[in-house]
């Protein structure tokens, strides 16, 4: 049934709730000092009550990664996740929560160990859906960052996207959508590697491999602020966080709306989407049946 295309609609894409980070940054140790997390809570709180009241319901809630703070193996990572997960329960049970593996959840340094931990407490690490015609790949960006301890899942995953993106192009779906945790490229698809985007090389491989598949957006977090960039027609969408901001963007949530030609997005704060709702002209994008 959702091969099919039935008229726009829209979904909500958070990213980094990352419950300890914001004390761990105030106190300038980023490794220990992650054993407060009330800040994030209330934000996330926030978030979820800000979509509940959203009118029409989006189709789902995917947030892009980095959940909590606590790296694996770390004291205060058991806690962070099941107060996460009793916020996120709170989600209205008709919009469906879709996860994404970021470095926080596995490791900047990924083991089948601590993605197999993810897996038992998340969901997989890598798998796709269909919504409406719109075909949707959520990706472990970790196995292109540092797949140095288990290289043999990385190359599982390479072959599953190959066969997805294979599949896709036999059913003629209306748009192909990524949603992962490292951005590709913050700005520019050939900017200079640091620890928020891929390498140079990696990099354009994945790029080159989207726009050959026809993939119209990829949506991620990692950042802490907004940013984002074009390749061949490839939109890279990067969200500043529901969680800590590294930058001068506010907590804030993503409005995705696909129409029958394009996907439109508009980043908003938690407080604009909460008290506002969302604005006239992605209603009316919604509101038009084709």
């Amino acid at each position: 049934d959702e091969y099919q295309w039935k008229g726009p609609f829209y979904f909500i894409q958070g990213a980094d709730p990352q419950f300890g980070l914001m004390k761990a940054w105030a106190v300038g140790d980023i490794n220990n000092g992650d054993d407060e997390w009330g800040e994030e809570i209330k934000l996330a709180e926030q978030a979820v009550q800000a979509i509940n009241k959203l009118n029409p319901k989006p189709k789902f809630f995917v947030l892009c990664g980095d959940l909590i703070h606590g790296m694996p193996g770390t004291q205060w990572r058991k806690n962070q996740e099941q107060d996460l997960k009793n916020v996120l329960k709170n989600t209205d049970q008709d919009i469906p929560l879709v996860f994404v593996s970021g470095n926080h959840d596995i490791g900047n340094t990924p083991t089948r160990e601590t993605i197999d931990n993810y897996c038992k407490n998340w969901g997989d690490d890598y798998f796709c859906f269909w919504v409406g015609g719109v075909f949707f790949l959520v990706l472990n960006s970790q196995l292109y960052f540092d797949s140095s301890k288990c290289p043999d899942l990385k190359r599982a995953q390479d072959a599953w996207l190959n066969e997805q993106l294979a599949i896709a192009q036999k059913q003629k779906c209306k748009h192909i959508i990524v949603f992962q945790h490292i951005p590709l490229f913050l700005r520019k698809p050939d900017e200079e590697h640091d620890y928020f985007n891929l390498e140079k090389s990696v990099r354009q491989e994945i790029m080159e491999k989207f726009h050959k598949a026809g993939i119209k957006a990829v949506f991620s977090g990692h950042y802490h602020r907004n940013a984002g960039g074009s390749y061949r027609g490839l939109e890279m969408v990067v969200s500043s966080a529901i969680g800590c901001q590294l930058g001068e963007d506010t907590h804030g949530l993503r409005v995705v709306v696909v129409t029958d030609e394009k996907i439109v997005h508009r980043y908003y704060s938690l407080n604009e989407l909460s008290s506002q709702g969302i604005e006239k002209e992605l209603l009316d994008m919604l509101a038009k049946q084709n």
